[in-house]
């Protein structure tokens, strides 16, 4: 499938991308276009099934002619054409396709067409992924969407994902910059399925200041586009291959903010954990070994855990209140909540995850990615 989003003149264009090593073409295009200016129109086009990466000279060459396909069919510079591509990797990409199926997209654009934009760049997920709000700023509404795709190869930096959030307000590239960056730390850098980073994650963001209020100073637009991302973040995990849990672990009283997402990510990225949990076992002990094993700051006698509102441990070792059965029920549960006290510092974090079943060998066994 391919999805085509053409973008008002003047629009600007933030990003944030995967830091593989081993990026795709696709991405190394985007992130050299990002941060150019123009009075003119600008294009996001974004294929499935077929990640054009690790595919040498030819990737280039499928990106340069998309590209340039795209800028002649849509009248735009070749510059400001955005292209993500998201399946198979090592596979030549079949350019020529994408660039024939142009004419029917472009003819058929609808500013309502986004429901259709997030089934188009999907893989192995089971629902497309969508977000929208409508905010008042000065009063005057401005509107934010997003899409999303995501659901296995899932964890920072950015995901295997591709999110796509457009709004109509008025905002200076750099800002916008900022905030891309900000929130993308904070959400979907936070995320994790299965601890593998992927090729070709990207992170694009419109603003066509078609609404003519200018967000630039607006704390309401810096929020809503955090309350985006976030539930964007959120959907990809749940949708995580194979997950049956939602799990949120937060980390509080470390050293720092970044020692706290280090323990985070660790209990997090734990195949111990993670199918500990898809067992509905509260085996509190995994969570111990993740702390020691994450490589920050932790002193083993001021540890404290919960699972839920159940107090598990703490200055060390098993709460003499702690209770198996209150444990195990929560763990029943489909949202878990896993929180640990290093009692060192004002340091927190939390991240999501998802817990690990057969169900995601079944998929990755069967999926050539």
């Amino acid at each position: 499938d391919v999805m085509l989003a053409l973008l008002a003149p003047g629009s600007v264009v933030a990003g944030a991308f995967t830091r593989s090593a081993t990026r795709a073409a696709p991405v190394l295009d985007c992130q050299a276009k990002i941060g150019g200016t123009s009075d003119e129109g600008a294009a996001i086009l974004v294929n499935s099934g077929n990640a054009n990466a690790f595919t040498g000279r030819s990737g280039v060459t499928s990106v340069e002619a998309i590209t340039a396909a795209v800028a002649e069919t849509c009248g735009i510079p070749q510059a400001r054409v955005f292209t993500s591509s998201t399946g198979v990797i090592g596979e030549p990409l079949p350019h020529d396709r994408v660039i024939a199926a142009l004419d029917s997209l472009k003819a058929d654009q609808d500013a309502g067409g986004i429901a259709e934009a997030a089934k188009a760049i999907m893989t192995t997920d089971t629902f497309p992924k969508g977000a929208r709000e409508t905010i008042e700023v000065d009063g005057k509404e401005v509107r934010i969407a997003g899409i999303a795709k995501g659901s296995g190869m899932i964890a920072p930096d950015m995901a295997t994902m591709l999110v796509y959030i457009f709004t109509d307000a008025k905002i200076g590239l750099a800002d916008l910059q900022h905030i891309v960056s900000e929130h993308t730390e904070r959400t979907f850098n936070c995320i994790t399925v299965d601890s593998d980073t992927s090729t070709s994650d990207t992170l694009l963001m419109a603003a066509t200041g078609a609404s003519g209020v200018d967000v630039s100073e607006s704390d309401a637009f810096d929020q809503a586009v955090h309350r985006i991302m976030r539930d964007l973040a959120h959907q990809v995990v749940r949708d995580g291959e194979g997950a049956t849990k939602f799990v949120e672990i937060t980390v509080s009283g470390a050293a720092s903010d970044s020692d706290a997402k280090v323990h985070a990510l660790s209990i997090a990225n734990s195949p111990l954990i993670k199918t500990a949990i898809a067992g509905q076992d509260p085996n509190w002990g995994r969570v111990v070994m993740a702390i020691g094993k994450s490589g920050a700051a932790a002193d083993r006698d001021r540890i404290a855990i919960r699972f839920g509102d159940v107090e598990v441990a703490k200055e060390g070792w098993r709460s003499p209140d702690y209770s198996e059965e209150a444990a195990a029920r929560h763990m029943k549960g489909e949202e878990i909540n896993i929180g640990v006290d290093l009692g060192l510092g004002d340091g927190t974090a939390t991240v999501w995850t998802c817990d690990l079943t057969h169900g995601y060998i079944d998929i990755n066994a069967d999926y050539r990615s």
